[in-house]
């Protein structure tokens, strides 16, 4: 099936498979491989992504159901080559430790501020329970989410992604 998508600001129209998952798409087709591939269940997170501005595991996502859609990935976060508040915040807080599940937890995490600008503990861990890090104990995870908070303005989240990435729509592969 021949399916056109944004990713990361770029248009694509590519021929897939029915069965391609998205996770595979985005790896595979166009080299994202910040999207983790990390379970095949939907259970850990690790490939979440933004399909038009909110999160969803992309390995749940057939890559036909993101025909006509944008999607964001965690490499198309940082622009002119400053990192996202979350990114950064993560990177500030050591929230990550092997590295696995921090473009998942990152995503999730954009997706929650988004709907909850200051969240408490509590309404971090609730969001951020679908993702899954084996290493670290989510103390410094947690700290990360609350400082990005701090440091991103009301509505920064997946509304502002699709405004920034309409700005660099046509840069890449048509």
């Amino acid at each position: 099936m021949r399916i056109s998508v944004t990713v990361d600001g770029t248009k694509y129209t590519d021929e897939v498979e029915p069965r391609t998952l998205l996770v595979h798409y985005l790896r595979e087709r166009l080299g994202k491989v910040g999207t983790v591939v990390g379970c095949d269940t939907s259970n850990c997170g690790a490939c979440t992504v933004h399909l038009d501005g909110h999160s969803v595991k992309s390995c749940s996502v057939l890559a036909v159901q993101a025909d006509g859609c944008e999607v964001t990935t965690v490499e198309g976060l940082a622009r002119d080559g400053k990192l996202h508040p979350v990114q950064q915040a993560f990177h500030d807080n050591h929230a990550l430790q092997c590295g696995f599940c921090t473009p998942g937890m990152i995503m999730q995490s954009i997706d929650l501020l988004a709907d909850n600008p200051d969240p408490d503990e509590q309404a971090v861990r609730e969001g951020l329970e679908g993702n899954l890090c084996r290493c670290t104990g989510y103390q410094n995870i947690v700290r990360a989410v609350r400082d990005a908070a701090k440091h991103m303005s009301p509505g920064a989240g997946p509304e502002a992604e699709r405004i920034a990435e309409n700005k660099h729509v046509g840069v890449g592969g048509d």
